[in-house]
């Protein structure tokens, strides 16, 4: 096994758990490492620091799999990492048949990502070292978990990063067109070949129910950035009395239409539009609302974009204030790393300054338990937010 020598400013990241180094964090890399090899990880002092793999085309060019310990990698490694990963899932998800199985570096398998769809599953391999033991955890899943099928999406431009091609396909049985689930009584049709990312938003289960129960009969609901209309169609099992949808897929506005029809939610209005769009001319409407649902996709994929992020921020939350009834709620989510909580704090507070409309929170929001915070690795802390009401 070739070896790689790591900067003393790296130790700290060993020290506390972290498996991310990047590559000005090396010392010596072996010339003829293959993308993904496994390599032992030693110190400049000859410390033995872990075992990984390492991309020469990566920024973030080593992942460590096992700190302080010779680890094999090897298909009994990935069984016995992906049951534990499996068997903590089925121990606190009890309010649904759709779950994330393996969350990454958070479970010890970086790279790797796999969600459950009522006994179909969802995967994305985004690295190069999880490329090369593709066989071993389909082998692996297989055992563990025995799935009807597997159908892969992984992440194209993860991939592209580490050298990689992408496809997506079936790759293991048979996966149906639409799979339906079923979290805290609301049931939803998921479409694996056309979704996005994985499937669904799984992670936003728990904020769903807590949003949702804010919810009084007669509430007229705005759900932006809608996708499949999860958040909508929570508050429509809750007795509101409208919800108007808005999202630019197309793929995504039909499903919204199937799920409230799943749920027998007839008081619906769906709309195929750019958000910021549509809240330009709602404004000059009469419409007005008592919950705003802003859950957008990642505005700062990199921490250069997350100026730009931020002033787009400012312009839903301000113009969703103004389309608020008084004491009208509004929950607002960031699922980028780059945008964490002070910033959205910030600039709803500017927001509230520029509208002279003051506001109050009622709730922090952030991942479901299967999507793990690992205090140890900060990346795995990356949806949050918080349910405000104008006062």
């Amino acid at each position: 096994m070739k070896k790689i020598i790591v900067k003393n400013i790296a130790l700290e990241k060993f020290r506390t758990f972290n498996p991310w180094i990047y590559k000005n964090e090396i010392k010596k890399i072996p010339k003829d490492l293959k993308s993904g090899e496994i390599v032992e990880i030693y110190s400049q002092d000859k410390e033995f620091l872990g075992i990984g793999y390492a991309n020469p085309l990566s920024k973030i060019t080593l992942r460590v799999l096992s700190f302080f310990h010779k680890e094999v990698i090897d298909q009994k490694f990935f069984e016995e990492t992906i049951r534990k990963a499996y068997e903590k899932r089925k121990k606190y998800i009890k309010s649904s048949n759709a779950f994330r199985v393996v969350h990454s570096e958070a479970d010890n398998l970086s790279g790797l990502i796999i969600d459950y769809y009522n006994r179909y599953l969802s995967i994305q391999i985004n690295t190069a070292g999880m490329e090369n033991f593709r066989k071993e955890i389909v082998n692996a899943i297989l055992k563990v978990i025995e799935p009807k099928g597997i159908y892969e999406k992984s992440d194209e431009k993860a991939r592209k990063k580490e050298g990689l091609e992408t496809e997506e396909k079936v790759i293991y049985g048979e996966i149906p067109d639409k799979i339906v689930i079923e979290e805290n009584g609301v049931r939803f049709n998921v479409a694996l070949k056309s979704s996005q990312k994985t499937g669904f938003y799984l992670d936003q289960r728990k904020n769903r129910k807590i949003v949702s129960d804010y919810v009084e009969e007669g509430f007229k609901v705005l759900d932006l950035f809608s996708n499949t209309g999860g958040f909508g169609i929570y508050t429509g099992k809750k007795g509101a009395d409208f919800i108007k949808f808005v999202d630019i897929s197309e793929n995504a506005v039909f499903l919204i239409k199937e799920n409230a029809e799943l749920n027998n939610i007839n008081n619906i209005q769906i709309e195929k539009n750019n958000v910021f769009h549509f809240l330009k001319y709602e404004l000059e409407t009469q419409n007005r609302y008592d919950l705003i649902i802003l859950d957008p996709p990642s505005f700062a994929k990199t921490k250069h974009e997350k100026a730009g992020a931020l002033k787009g921020f400012k312009y839903l939350i301000l113009n969703s204030l103004k389309l608020l009834e008084k004491d009208g709620l509004l929950a607002v989510f960031s699922c980028s790393h780059h945008v964490d909580l002070d910033d959205l704090k910030k600039v709803s507070l500017s927001a509230s300054k520029d509208t002279k409309i003051p506001v109050e929170i009622l709730e922090h929001l952030f991942q479901d338990i299967d999507h793990p915070y690992v205090l140890n690795i900060p990346n795995s802390l990356y949806l949050k937010g918080f349910l405000i009401r104008k006062l």
